[in-house]
């Protein structure tokens, strides 16, 4: 077994470990923190929609109706709450597990993909803007979320400290910036929005049609 592989592992057993709590804790930033990003991301999404790291399904009741939603995650126990809050909704879901980094769908299969707060949490982030610009299709929108390296030089000070236990524990990072990602990989921004000394960012950004 690869070291790559032993390490999905043992981040999948740490999700695992993790959902019964996880609705509680992300309860708390979005109050904090996140205000109104989950309704500002999903609410943007439209046709055949993908959501990577799709946890507990906290995104679900912001979707549009019309939007036909497939969520991966590493985490079965995740999942199987994501199922539960969609039947309790009423939103039809296909829910898989999956892995950010290869992603076991065909070329040009969506038309949004959606992540919300786990680009901080997935090994290798820059893989996974790889396969979300695979995945869309061309003229598809990419809809993301998370909390960034800080504005403020004492907070990047602080946040440093954090992934000192944070990244050995379950792949947290503080100090990212999916954008620089975004940017690289050849996608048009359209909507930017950074707030709470710059630790929040989302953005929508679109996959050139041609």
């Amino acid at each position: 077994m690869s070291s790559k592989t032993t390490d999905l592992e043992r981040l999948r057993r740490y999700w695992d470990k993790h959902s019964g709590r996880y609705d509680k804790q992300m309860g708390f930033w979005d109050r904090r923190f996140f205000g109104d990003t989950r309704q500002w991301v999903c609410g943007q999404a439209s046709g055949e929609a993908l959501e990577v790291a799709i946890g507990t399904g906290l995104n679900l009741r912001w979707y549009p109706a019309e939007v036909r939603l497939t969520g991966i995650d590493l985490s079965p126990a995740m999942l199987e709450q994501a199922r539960s809050r969609a039947e309790e909704t009423g939103r039809s879901l296909d829910a898989r597990v999956g892995n950010a980094h290869r992603l076991e769908f065909p070329d040009a299969a969506f038309d949004t993909v959606v992540a919300t707060f786990s680009l901080c949490a997935i090994p290798d982030d820059r893989a996974a803007v790889t396969e979300m610009w695979r995945v869309l299709r061309p003229g598809g929108l990419l809809l993301l979320a998370d909390h960034v390296v800080s504005t403020s030089a004492p907070l990047r000070a602080v946040q440093r400290l954090l992934e000192l236990i944070t990244i050995p524990l379950g792949e947290e990072h503080f100090r990212r910036r999916p954008l620089n990602h975004v940017q690289a990989q050849g996608f048009t921004i359209e909507g930017h929005e950074r707030f709470k000394a710059g630790i929040v960012e989302r953005l929508a950004a679109r996959k050139p049609a041609s």
